[in-house]
């Protein structure tokens, strides 16, 4: 079976897969959490992050572009919620960090309370990154090309295999942005409400905008695919922001309340899968400016 697709589709499909992850991802740790229990729900999560491994797994050894893009898309997503975030529910939960309220209600769960005292390592990795002459981040590259870094520094880092590749940015971007979002939003720093927290809500709705731009222009579904991850998760900062300012309501953590909702966007993201799986767009990407 064969689908053709042109650009701008190709990265407005994208897109759409990507960002639906994102209220998909947050309504399933909540269902996880009520489905098994306090107690039982760490267990689920090893799975889940067993599986995204073997996700991984698979889409190294896959010899389609898209398909091992998509695998190590999911297998990021399934480790980061998996091992990551549910790590830092069992330490939360297990010393007793108590959530940030305000007026009564929650708005900083116990989990993303901790999880800045991370910052540490993630610096390690974007050090690693940075001065890897061949990080494959254009971000990187711009800032590795005006210093002058390539000249210096004989590191090589290149990850050729599609699905690693996309495995670790989807990783390390959420990870980035959970810590950028965190810091804005802590009073001991700027605060939600904070001129640097605005700078950040509206500067990264135009940085996706650009990106945006870029992204609706490429013609491989799968570099569309790896390069809507910053795409969306930096979109995604606005709407965390908007959502934290009680704009609107995020039906994604009331998944009880909204399932109809969210099994539209699963099977809407199981079909645009399925299409940019068997696209017959495969040319090679020749430009990526």
């Amino acid at each position: 079976m064969k689908i053709s697709l042109k650009k701008p589709l190709l990265g407005i499909f994208a897109f759409l897969i990507v960002l639906f992850t994102m209220p998909l991802g947050h309504a399933a740790m909540i269902v996880m959490e009520n489905v098994f229990g306090k107690e039982n729900v760490f267990f689920a999560a090893a799975i889940v992050g067993f599986l995204g491994v073997i996700l991984l797994i698979l889409g190294i050894m896959s010899k389609k572009n898209t398909l091992a893009t998509l695998l190590g898309l999911f297998g990021g997503l399934f480790v980061w919620t998996g091992w990551i975030e549910f790590a830092f529910v069992y330490y939360a939960n297990r010393f007793g960090v108590a959530p940030l309220m305000l007026n009564g209600e929650i708005v900083t769960k116990p989990e993303y309370l901790i999880m800045p005292s991370s910052v540490g390592f993630w610096s390690i990795f974007m050090i690693f990154y940075f001065f890897g002459s061949k990080s494959g981040c254009r971000f990187f590259n711009w800032f590795q090309k005006k210093l002058k870094l390539s000249n210096i520094f004989e590191l090589q880092l290149t990850i050729k295999n599609n699905a690693l590749t996309t495995f670790m940015e989807i990783i390390l971007i959420l990870w980035t942005f959970y810590l950028v979002l965190l810091f804005a939003y802590d009073n001991n720093f700027f605060g939600d409400r904070h001129p640097i927290t605005y700078i950040v809500a509206y500067g990264s709705l135009l940085w996706s905008i650009i990106l945006f731009v870029k992204l609706i222009r490429i013609q491989t579904f799968d570099y569309a695919i790896k390069y809507s991850i910053p795409t969306v998760i930096i979109f995604w900062n606005f709407v965390e922001v908007m959502g934290r300012w009680n704009f609107f309501s995020e039906f994604w953590i009331e998944p009880h309340k909204y399932g109809f909702e969210l099994l539209l966007l699963t099977v809407t993201l199981i079909i645009l899968a399925f299409i940019g799986i068997f696209s017959t767009r495969h040319r090679k990407q020749l430009s990526r400016n």
